[in-house]
């Protein structure tokens, strides 16, 4: 008998993308001002993650991965079309994506999933911190969306996983909790510390 449940991880990764899209069209208006380092490396990442995944064997969890990799690929496109939706980028923003790119050419050098999947989780982490404190900074220049997407469309992708081993759960694991994180600091930033 199949395992129906499987299948919410289509529900999910189409979920999320409509969180994106709103997070787009925000951009695309100039009231969301995206970290273009960030969005660009986290399109990247979970790439790196969801084909590492397939490598070791391709199962269902891997289409909210790709999902979270593709989404921030098009944010990071709208991002050029309204000058109201540059954010200016600090010193700080460019080491962390240097780390980022680090952590991804670190992973191109392995041909072991594991591996792969530690180093793309470390690049995401690089590429994430500048936004993550622009998050609770400014909390008025994110769009909240795609974080409860994202939390929603990584869940959704532990009901795929049919080997409970680290090359299938720690990906989208790791994204549920950050994206979790990224979710409660926006909350906290603008509905708590700035109101």
């Amino acid at each position: 008998m199949d395992n129906y449940w499987q299948y919410l991880v289509f529900i999910g990764a189409s979920i999320h993308i409509i969180g994106t899209f709103d997070y787009i069209k925000a951009t695309l208006r100039g009231e969301t001002k995206p970290n273009r380092i960030t969005w660009l490396l986290w399109s990247i990442s979970p790439l790196i993650g969801a084909f590492a995944s397939i490598v070791s064997g391709f199962n269902l969890a891997s289409i909210p991965v790709f999902s979270l990799g593709i989404a921030p690929l098009l944010v990071f496109i709208a991002s050029f079309f309204n000058e109201k939706s540059y954010w200016k980028l600090v010193k700080f923003d460019y080491v962390c994506g240097i780390f980022s790119i680090l952590a991804l050419l670190l992973w191109a050098i392995t041909d072991n999933p594991l591996i792969a999947i530690i180093f793309a989780i470390i690049s995401d982490i690089s590429a994430g911190i500048p936004t993550l404190i622009k998050i609770y900074k400014f909390p008025k220049t994110e769009t909240i969306t795609p974080y409860i997407t994202g939390v929603i469309s990584s869940f959704t992708s532990l009901f795929a996983i049919k080997l409970w081993v680290l090359t299938e759960i720690s990906f989208p694991i790791y994204l549920m909790v950050v994206q979790s994180l990224y979710l409660g600091v926006f909350i906290k930033s603008k509905y708590i510390k700035h109101n």
